[in-house]
């Protein structure tokens, strides 16, 4: 609706003929095509994702949607083959790299990035839904706005803040897990439903 809108305000600077309606037309009909197959994806993400035992607890996490809801199921795979929330902290490349040496230790410490860089992407997508919808009273957007307030700069606290949501994202998960019967063992080489596949 705005590009519409602002659009009607601008000179078009094309030829009135045949060929430029022509070419409009075709870049019309791509684009429509595009958007087309756009929806057929999101929609058999959708229903693979939902074949997943995990899924309406991960859909009912805040943030989450039916975009990015199967991304991150995707990326992390049966969160069982991770032994505790650490682990899926590490996988994920946003916990801190140790930097000790003798009697140092430092305590303020960059990420190792050594994980997913697409769950990375991922999580940073869902700490921006957080951002821009500030529900105050949702636990990953109080540490989030916390670490904010105390200054910290924009990708610090929004990767702080990723890491407190994928420690909530094991502990909810593996409780959900624990109350199913039926479940089959862990695939340690399983990633669910990974992006290349």
């Amino acid at each position: 609706v705005e590009v519409h809108a602002g659009a009607q305000d601008l000179i078009a600077m094309l030829p009135k003929d045949a060929l430029t309606k022509t070419m409009v037309r075709q870049a019309i009909d791509a684009l429509n095509a595009v958007s087309a197959s756009l929806e057929r994806l999101k929609a058999e993400m959708q229903a693979l994702a939902a074949q997943l035992p995990e899924y309406p607890v991960v859909m009912e996490m805040y943030g989450v949607g039916e975009s990015l809801g199967p991304q991150l199921m995707a990326e992390i795979g049966d969160v069982r083959r991770f032994e505790r929330k650490q682990s899926l902290v590490a996988f994920a490349g946003i916990d801190p790299a140790p930097s000790e040496s003798g009697d140092y230790c430092s305590r303020s410490n960059r990420t190792t990035k050594r994980g997913s860089p697409y769950l990375r992407k991922t999580l940073f997508n869902i700490m921006k839904v957080h951002l821009q919808r500030a529900p105050a009273d949702e636990p990953v957007f109080q540490f989030l706005d916390k670490k904010r307030a105390e200054g910290k700069p924009y990708y610090v606290y929004m990767t702080a803040a990723g890491n407190k949501f994928l420690r909530r994202y094991y502990g909810k998960v593996m409780a959900y897990f624990s109350t199913l019967e039926g479940l089959p063992p862990v695939d340690m080489d399983s990633t669910g439903l990974h992006h290349a596949e």
